[in-house]
């Protein structure tokens, strides 16, 4: 087996067992860590493809970014002690049911597919495009797209703060001063 190879199936490993662990996790921060793991995994993976570029913004964008920032609303709303209920049975047979029609409704849609090799030649990457893509706003440029994930998500964060907050422990100073 070639070095490559074992760096395939160690990633394609801590992929699969880190998914798993991601959901099946009880506790928040926990889940949060393996996502992480996964993440840079599955940027390992695009190196590993010589997609650089690609495998640059799954580290920066997702790895670095989306866990920072799931990390910071759990120890913002105060859930990091916070243990998840054991799933119920019928929740379980349920989401197993699921998984697995999805990955065999995956397996054939694969298998069905019919790939071809293209007789186009390679493109040559020009970082100049690449730039000028990210900044644009026009026909394929992605600026815009990248500021409305970005209000999105802090939508997000802000509704997922307040939510929590709402549904926190009572104010345990007003409670002491009645007792004084």
């Amino acid at each position: 087996m070639t070095a490559n190879q074992i760096m395939f199936f160690l990633f394609s490993a801590v992929i699969v067992v880190c998914s798993v662990l991601t959901v099946t996790s009880r506790r928040i921060l926990r889940a949060a860590t393996y996502l992480l793991l996964v993440l840079v995994s599955s940027a390992g993976l695009y190196f590993m493809l010589n997609y650089q570029f690609l495998a640059a913004v799954q580290l920066t964008l997702y790895a670095g970014g989306i866990v920072v920032l799931i990390i910071f609303s759990i120890l913002l709303t105060s859930q990091i002690s916070q243990k998840f209920e054991p799933v119920e049975l019928k929740k379980s047979i349920f989401s197993a049911v699921a998984s697995i029609a999805g990955a065999v409704l995956t397996i054939i849609t694969i298998l069905d597919f019919k790939f071809s090799a293209t007789t186009e030649a390679a493109k040559e990457v020009d970082m100049h495009l690449v730039g000028n893509s990210l900044l644009s706003v026009g026909k394929d440029g992605y600026a815009l797209p990248f500021e409305v994930i970005t209000i999105l998500l802090l939508a997000a964060m802000v509704a997922a703060i307040v939510i929590a907050k709402k549904a926190g422990p009572k104010d345990t100073h007003s409670q002491t001063t009645k007792h004084v």
